[in-house]
């Protein structure tokens, strides 16, 4: 991870999100991508927040990714100051386990978008990889190295679909 001209900013609203965060952090190292993390609030500093966003294209940001659960205004708050792609990733921890923070990032005006992944660790993932799409489209050795890890998953799709046709002759 490099601080200093980051091309992701992956934000969360409290360290408690760090767990699950650390996904999308994890996927954006397969690809050699650089970040930086950040927890700010959309409720309790929403001046940091604001200055942050508007500072973090300087610092070389180019997508951000951004993590909050319940209410889960942050990605929209980060989408209102910004004309860069928004990654939102809706986390649970609620009473409803991540449903609200679903229809709080899903849900945004017109004019507002934030690309909404799946619910935790897996839409942590997932973001992790949309970003790394999202600057392939300018960068052919990032295309590559993502046509290599879709080939991979194949790979691996196969191989199990091998192994299980082994384990039903076998059994």
């Amino acid at each position: 991870m490099k601080e200093n001209n980051q091309t992701v900013s992956i934000l969360m609203g409290s360290d408690s999100d760090l767990e699950t965060m650390m996904e999308a952090a994890r996927a954006l190292d397969q690809f050699s991508i650089s970040y930086d993390v950040e927890i700010t609030s959309a409720h309790r500093s929403p001046d940091r927040t604001r200055r942050y966003v508007k500072t973090a294209e300087k610092r070389g940001t180019r997508v951000f990714i951004v993590g909050a659960g319940a209410a889960a205004h942050l990605a929209g708050v980060v989408a209102a100051e910004t004309t860069l792609p928004v990654i939102g990733v809706p986390l649970s921890g609620s009473a409803l386990n991540g449903i609200d923070a679903l229809y709080s990032t899903v849900m945004m005006p017109a004019g507002v978008p934030v690309a909404t992944v799946a619910i935790g660790k897996a839409g942590a993932t997932n973001a992790g990889l949309l970003a790394a799409q999202i600057l392939a489209v300018s960068d052919e050795a990032l295309r590559a190295k993502l046509v290599e890890y879709k080939r991979g998953l194949a790979e691996k799709v196969e191989a199990r679909s091998r192994e299980a046709k082994k384990r039903l002759k076998n059994s």
